[in-house]
């Protein structure tokens, strides 16, 4: 087995790629992960520093996705994603210089999930013979990953050693909710947690409630709704089976809509990558969306900022980020699936931690791609 930097040193291209990035770490190297996810392709390019599954050792050196919708299934969001996923490979390969085999392709668990739902797996395999085909790779790896494997590797690529085994980590996606804990003080083990409920889906169900009234009341009115039924029919019996109650301490939320939740409860944050919560605050922000969504938007959230030691132009990129990554109404479902789920923790006698991650998105793939490299 090639350690990390013997692969670093044999690899000129390597190097190139590393010479265009402010590295963080020493020893370090640089892959790229591209991920089919149920809203869109996202590609991490990722430094990864030497035992990054025991330290956290990874840094984020790019970040980017093409919102394609893949899981509407039809022709037009699947050629949407195909050529989201090649452009995004080839930028990899040709921009960013980094080699092939340091490209790791894969199919997250809400897709998957979704297909099976549907009965449109065949859809998943359609799309990767048509990527393999576009990037003339025959011989190309798209791992299509269960939601298992998912699970595990964001709890060991998001949560430091330290709190590994007293946090509970819940990663609400587009098209389902996945997460879990290591009981026994083993990561071979995660005692898994899912919901067939994410942002998007949450999202979609509500739409079709609407018929031919597409005023946000109507939408508030069907989403209280639909949540309740996810709640009593899903959510309350999936949390206590995990166990995750009295075994957790932390509790912490990952995925698009943490990410966003985070950066409008505390844009002030915009550095810290993982943001404390409580369920008041989460509570607060729910009704701004509804009653007062101008109140979010860069602008409004720029005015309200009076200390002058803030990057005041990066805090408004990234709020502005949100505002196009989710509208009022995916704002509002995602935040109020994250809210059923943190009511089953707002215990009368222990009050658990809750943290909201902002990175992680590229959690899972740290870890997959770490876990491979030391295969």
């Amino acid at each position: 087995m090639l350690s990390i930097v013997t692969v670093l040193l044999l690899s000129t291209l390597f190097v190139s790629a590393q010479s265009s990035f402010k590295l963080k770490y020493d020893n370090s190297a640089v892959y790229a992960g591209i991920e089919v996810g149920s809203k869109g392709v996202k590609m991490s390019i990722l430094e990864i520093g030497r035992g990054a599954q025991k330290s956290g050792a990874f840094n984020i050196l790019k970040d980017t996705s093409i919102n394609s919708d893949f899981i509407s299934f039809n022709p037009q969001t699947f050629h949407s994603t195909v050529n989201g996923f090649t452009a995004l490979y080839n930028a990899a390969v040709k921009d960013y210089n980094i080699p092939s085999d340091k490209i790791y392709t894969v199919i997250s668990s809400g897709v998957k999930g979704q297909a099976e739902k549907d009965n449109k797996e065949s859809w998943i395999k359609n799309l990767i013979d048509s990527f393999k085909t576009k990037i003339n790779e025959p011989a190309r790896e798209v791992d299509v990953i269960d939601v298992v494997q998912e699970a595990r590797l964001s709890h060991i690529g998001i949560v430091p050693e330290s709190r590994r085994y007293s946090t509970f980590l819940i990663d609400i996606g587009s098209g389902n909710t996945k997460g879990g804990f290591f009981p026994n003080g083993d990561t071979k083990f995660l005692k898994l947690f899912q919901l067939n409920w994410g942002t998007k889906s949450t999202a979609n169900a509500t739409e079709k409630r609407t018929d031919d009234d597409k005023t946000i009341e109507n939408y508030n009115k069907q989403l209280t709704r639909v949540l309740t039924g996810a709640e009593n029919s899903e959510i309350i019996y999936m949390v206590n089976e995990s166990g995750a109650y009295p075994m957790s301490d932390y509790i912490a939320f990952s995925g698009g809509i943490a990410w966003s939740v985070a950066t409008l409860i505390s844009p002030e944050l915009i550095g810290n990558s993982v943001v404390p919560v409580t369920y008041d605050d989460v509570v607060k922000l729910n009704e701004r969306m509804y009653k007062n969504y101008a109140s979010l938007s860069d602008a409004a959230i720029l005015k309200s900022i009076t200390d002058k030691t803030l990057d005041k132009e990066l805090i408004g990129k990234e709020v502005k980020r949100v505002n196009q990554v989710f509208d009022q109404k995916s704002l509002m479902a995602g935040t109020g699936l994250l809210l059923k789920i943190m009511r089953q923790f707002e215990g009368v006698y222990e009050k658990k931690q809750f943290f909201l991650v902002k990175n992680g998105q590229v959690g899972w793939i740290s870890a997959y791609v770490d876990q491979h490299i030391n295969k």
